[in-house]
């Protein structure tokens, strides 16, 4: 097989059907820009577990004169000293326990006027209003249960509370937009499957009399059905590139300049080049397998050779 014959017929049938070419070309970026957007967006959910999980921690938090009042669970009073060193001993003996923090009522009020000081309510606490509480950090954040099952309800318990139980619902919002994100990949993909099949079947039908010449003079199924392959392959490969572009683009401009993501929202630990980079070989393969079998099936129904 020529090869200059081959590239020739590349470039005949991208020309001629140019409008459609185009069009494959825009959905094959736009569906391949959705997936690796995809794909980076569940790099960035685990990343961001990764690094919130290992920082979160569980909190006993104890009663105070002022819950001995109005809280049902304080009804027995204020937690005493008896019961402070019990709960203290008791988490020690924990397996699932790696480090125990004791805040005091004077260091609640000194974080709480740190972090809102500036708000009306602020101004009118006093440190006996306070929390003391005690700041777990568990070995495997999925054992929270073990801790709540010991001391929930318990004499100067007020309540456990879990740190990640919050980090589920904000992981759980983006995990469903990166499902959506998919579904309108699936969606491009297809149009994109069908804009494929469409212009290889134009391709087909307007160079038959080309074809049928070459079926007549004993030329290899092969050999007539590479141009229309390779044309579908060239045109998917040109969109694939195309939505690399755009991961990349995006990464630069969103993350690092322009809304500079990385330094304004200096909580979350961003994925990092590295991710973006090893997705784009998988992209590119995608861009030029996906096209080419398309067009090779779609020549088996409208290209009897």
């Amino acid at each position: 097989m020529r090869a200059q014959f081959v590239l020739s017929e590349i470039g005949v049938g991208l020309r001629r059907n140019l409008t459609m070419t185009f069009a494959v070309v825009v959905s094959v970026a736009l569906s391949l820009a959705l997936f690796g957007g995809s794909l980076l967006m569940s790099d960035q959910v685990t990343t961001m577990k990764g690094y919130w999980y290992d920082k979160v921690n569980v909190s006993i938090f104890l009663c105070n004169k002022s819950d001995a009042e109005s809280d049902p669970n304080c009804a027995k009073g204020a937690v005493t000293d008896d019961q402070k060193s019990q709960i203290k001993s008791d988490l020690s003996k924990m397996s699932v326990v790696e480090k125990v923090v004791y805040e005091s009522q004077d260091e609640a009020y000194k974080h709480y006027k740190e972090q809102f000081g500036d708000s009306p309510l602020a101004s009118s606490l006093t440190p006996d209003q306070m929390q003391e509480s005690y700041r777990i950090k568990l070995k495997d954040p999925e054992k929270y249960q073990v801790i709540a099952t010991a001391f929930d309800g318990r004499d100067g318990v007020q309540s456990v509370q879990d740190q990640k139980g919050i980090l589920d619902n904000l992981f759980g919002l983006l995990n469903g937009m990166n499902w959506a994100a998919r579904a309108v990949m699936a969606l491009m993909l297809v149009v994109a499957l069908m804009l494929i099949v469409n212009t290889v079947r134009v391709s087909a039908f307007s160079r038959r009399r080309e074809t049928g010449i070459m079926r007549l003079v004993g030329a290899s199924g092969f050999y007539i059905q590479a141009p229309f392959i390779m044309e579908a392959a060239v045109a998917g490969l040109i969109g694939g590139t195309v939505a690399c572009g755009f991961l990349v683009v995006a990464r630069y401009f969103i993350i690092d300049h322009g809304l500079d993501l990385s330094h304004k929202l200096n909580l979350i630990n961003f994925i990092g080049w590295d991710a973006v980079l090893t997705k784009l070989p998988l992209i590119l393969a995608t861009s030029l397998l996906m096209p080419a079998l398309a067009a090779f099936f779609a020549l088996r129904k409208y290209l009897k050779v």
